[in-house]
């Protein structure tokens, strides 16, 4: 860093020229020289040509063209009547579990269905798209969310997020 108190040092003064003044002289003279013989081309290059004007002017045509207009035709139209899209359709089935009649075997009812512990078998409210019932594991639709239905044999499953924030049928 410099002081800001103390004068600035002054620069080194230039080296007197090496080249003898007859050879500083002769490059004075060449240079000059040069720039006469160049002034002295450029003056005479015109030849007495006349120099281009700023804007180009069209010449001016007119041409008339008359055809002749032809008389309409008839047109002939068809109606096309719109046909219904086919739209999807929603069945709604219930199934009823049908109730066994009592076979006298003494106090019993079904000994299949008591013995599961599982209620009705075979009966689930949501299907997959196949149209298969769900089992535990598998993914559910965006619209499953939350929903409870039950397996293929009768066990209760509910759509859940897991740990991982995907959406899957666990038993309830």
């Amino acid at each position: 860093m410099t002081n800001p108190y103390t004068a600035p040092i002054p620069p080194a003064p230039r080296p007197p020229d090496t080249r003898p003044l007859r050879k500083r002289v002769l490059a004075w003279v060449g240079g000059v020289a040069l720039f006469i013989a160049g002034v002295g081309i450029g003056a005479t290059g015109e030849d007495g040509q006349q120099p281009v004007g700023d804007e180009a002017r069209p010449a001016t045509t007119v041409t008339a063209t008359r055809t002749a207009d032809p008389e309409p035709a008839p047109t002939a139209t068809e109606t096309v009547k719109a046909k219904a899209k086919p739209r999807p359709t929603v069945t709604v089935t219930m199934t009823a579990a049908a109730k066994a009649a009592d076979g006298g075997d003494g106090g019993g009812g079904n000994s299949s269905d008591t013995s599961s512990g599982q209620g009705s078998s075979g009966t689930c409210s949501i299907v997959s798209n196949s149209g298969n019932c769900y089992s535990a594991g598998q993914y559910c639709r965006n619209s499953d969310h939350g929903a409870t239905t039950s397996t293929a044999s009768g066990r209760t499953l509910k759509c859940a997020s897991s740990r991982s924030g995907s959406w899957h049928w666990t038993y309830n």
